[in-house]
């Protein structure tokens, strides 16, 4: 089977690939290259002793996506392709939604055109950033959020399924993911973020690393246990086969699969910070800052139904992840940049 992956330089997109190729799946990847490095791709030849065809073209651009498709023949795709710093959708609304919907609507008129009826779609935990009670499970979901970042992925999951219900040869999994953090184990590949980090650990790694003076802890008021925010970190690497977990269940499928994938142990922001300095043997500063618009006290996973159905639990616990990330972080300190 060959899998055409959106976003497929990316964090996410680069450990799935490997995770993909190591199970037997012939890959291909189109990535703008905007948030990410082909140096990552490169890497990914390297650790799986395969090539990957690759194009440098914007899902947005639908001639060019058509044209991949006609390049490539894939039976699936996994799409990971869009915008996703919360902080940065409330600041740029508009962009948000021009990426990530209509990115979205643009892959699956060129799928439905080219017959491709197979779809992983990369969805958030953020879609739970109004409920209230924890563990959060595929019913919590309450068509309602508290960013558009959060709104765009609601968006594009409904679509999905309407997508599905007008075509029921179609076929797709939409993975609620929760916080990816670490990296390959060979250090090879991981989290590249451009400027500076919107996410939590990577910042961490760069403060370890020197690059940054100092970690902001956002909010210390929250009804949490130590006063910070509560998110369930999954390892990049369990995330990643995860992908190749749904891309096995919707093979031989119909409808629409929804799955948590997710430690289902929430973790504090300190805890992190401690967790990392276990890890890398560095000390983290850190300073409280204000809470950020857009978060919400804590989130974690029931992830019950993805080990039901798919088989899936996670292998490797925060000081792997923390462990993981340094190893990336201290070997590549410009991240791709040579």
């Amino acid at each position: 089977m060959k899998v055409l992956v959106t976003g497929g330089a990316g964090y996410i997109g680069s450990h799935t690939c490997v995770a993909l190729l190591e199970a037997g799946y012939d890959v291909a990847c189109i990535d703008n290259l905007d948030n990410s490095s082909y140096e990552a791709i490169r890497r990914v030849e390297e650790l799986t002793g395969k090539k990957i065809p690759f194009y440098e073209k914007n899902i947005l651009d639908r001639e060019a996506l058509k044209a991949v498709f006609e390049a490539e023949k894939p039976d699936a795709v996994i799409h990971f392709a869009a915008l996703k710093a919360v902080g940065e959708s409330v600041a740029k609304p508009l962009e948000y939604y021009h990426t990530n919907v209509y990115g979205t609507i643009t892959l699956l008129e060129v799928m439905r055109e080219e017959g491709v009826k197979k779809l992983v779609y990369s969805s958030s935990a953020t879609v739970y950033s109004s409920v209230k009670e924890m563990p959060v499970n595929e019913e919590s979901f309450a068509y309602v959020t508290t960013n558009p970042y959060g709104w765009t992925k609601i968006m594009c999951e409904q679509i999905i399924r309407d997508t599905a219900k007008a075509d029921p040869e179609l076929s797709a999994a939409l993975l609620r993911y929760f916080n990816p953090v670490g990296a390959h184990p060979s250090g090879r590949i991981g989290e590249d973020p451009a400027g500076i980090p919107n996410n939590l650990m990577p910042y961490i790694a760069q403060v370890a690393s020197g690059k940054l003076q100092r970690l902001s802890v956002y909010g210390n008021d929250y009804p949490t246990r130590d006063g910070t925010g509560v998110r369930d970190y999954i390892h990049v690497c369990d995330l990643a086969d995860g992908h190749v977990l749904a891309l096995g269940r919707i093979a031989g499928g119909k409808g629409v699969y929804t799955y948590n994938l997710g430690s289902g142990k929430g973790t504090s922001v300190l805890e992190m910070v401690k967790a990392f300095e276990e890890a890398s043997g560095r000390k983290i500063p850190y300073v409280i800052a204000p809470r950020r618009p857009g978060d919400i006290a804590e989130v974690f996973a029931d992830a019950s139904l993805a080990e039901k159905e798919l088989g899936f639990k996670t292998k490797r616990d925060v000081f792997d992840m923390c462990r993981d990330l340094w190893n990336w972080q201290s070997h590549n300190p410009n991240g791709y940049e040579k």
